[in-house]
């Protein structure tokens, strides 16, 4: 089957944004925190305010954008295909890299005292019921995960779904995404309480929504390639100036923060970041990219960066901001881009181990061509 080129481009995009996102945390991340932002924040002064608002805030398309690629590519799951088929397929891809970089956060970090023999300990114990302390960026994997659960119970419903049909269950879907603000305003919403959590809208929420979005994109919409570049420009850039907006009007410099108000906005099912990694999906659809060996490359070692790239980021956190410091705006995309380069090569080292699809894995790109947009 022939690549689907765009879905490249996209993925490795994605795969960078993650790292940008992860090296801005840095930057406003509680005294004594690294790698990740935790529960409290702390912006030093208005440089890193705005800075840490623009980068990490533009780049918080990036968990969807790899929602929105996986559901283009594998919904429906095809009639021919049955369930166990498609979940040995799946997990059998993702499964054993992400077991081997679970033990690996679990133990690694002892060698340079990022960790101590009790919690190294206890990490491992806990494998089987979440990620390593140390792995916070592992969360992902576990609704991504859950997706994949449900994509053969949801496919049958796709493959015979109108486009109204659709359009119905989104409108939905972006109705929920506007209740993290609407709570801060009115509260408890639509049967919520101390006993229940599951709300009228809770069947349209979550990242279910990215899998019909991306479907629907791909079957229904219409749109000429021009009016892709256009509509998807004007959506993702409203998309991004709320996103940024969100964080920098709540993010006091010099005063501790609780990191889940300050990144109401930030949230991946909020309405600004749908509209955000949407418009610029269908922008990435109507461009004609050229397919590119190193991007294809790229592409298909993307998983393996992600998995390993907390290990290299506090180390050119380090280089950035206290061996060689660099203002802020120059700091933040250093180390991002150190980073990425850094778990390319790596993982391309590793790629050529016995067995290395089940250690750094491979990700898949052939499944379904986009119909060729027509040409205004």
């Amino acid at each position: 089957m022939k690549r689907i080129v765009f879905l490249d481009y996209v993925r490795v995009f994605a795969c960078f944004l993650v790292m940008l996102v992860h090296a801005s945390e840095n930057f406003y991340g509680a005294p004594g925190m690294t790698d990740m932002a935790g529960p409290q924040s702390f912006l030093n002064n208005e440089t890193d305010r705005l800075w840490v608002s623009l980068y990490d805030g533009f780049s918080r398309m990036s968990v969807p954008l790899f929602m929105i690629v996986s559901a283009f590519l594998l919904a429906p799951v095809p009639e021919t295909e049955s369930m166990n088929v498609f979940y040995r397929r799946r997990f059998m891809r993702i499964i054993p890299p992400l077991a081997v970089f679970m033990v690996l956060y679990s133990t690694l970090p002892v060698l340079w005292g990022q960790l101590d023999t009790s919690m190294s300990l206890n990490d491992i114990s806990r494998l089987l019921v979440n990620f390593p302390s140390l792995a916070g960026h592992f969360w992902f994997m576990y609704p991504l995960i859950g997706i994949y659960l449900f994509l053969p119970i949801i496919s049958p419903w796709l493959r015979n779904a109108t486009a109204r049909q659709e359009l119905f269950f989104i409108l939905l879907f972006l109705l929920s995404t506007c209740m993290p603000f609407l709570r801060r305003w009115f509260g408890e919403l639509w049967g919520e309480c101390f006993w229940n959590e599951y709300h009228m809208l809770w069947y349209f929420s979550g990242y279910l929504g990215y899998v019909v979005l991306a479907h629907y994109i791909h079957k229904h919409l219409s749109w000429t390639r021009n009016e892709r570049l256009l509509r998807g420009s004007a959506l993702a850039v409203v998309g991004a100036a709320l996103t940024i907006w969100s964080f920098y009007i709540q993010a006091e410099p010099g005063v501790l923060l609780e990191t889940p108000e300050i990144e109401i906005g930030w949230a991946f099912c909020t309405i600004n970041c749908v509209m955000l990694t949407a418009g610029t999906f269908i922008v990435f659809t109507a461009i004609n990219w050229r397919e590119s060996a190193i991007v294809t490359e790229m592409s298909k070692l993307s998983y393996g960066m992600y998995l390993m790239h907390i290990f290299w980021l506090g180390m050119w956190v380090d280089v950035f901001k206290n061996i060689y410091p660099l203002a802020t705006p120059a700091a933040i995309p250093a180390i991002a881009i150190c980073t990425f380069a850094t778990c390319y090569l790596c993982t391309k080292a590793m790629s050529y181990l016995p067995y290395a699809k089940y250690i750094v894995g491979t990700a898949s790109n052939v499944k379904k061509i986009l119909p060729a947009a027509k040409n205004a």
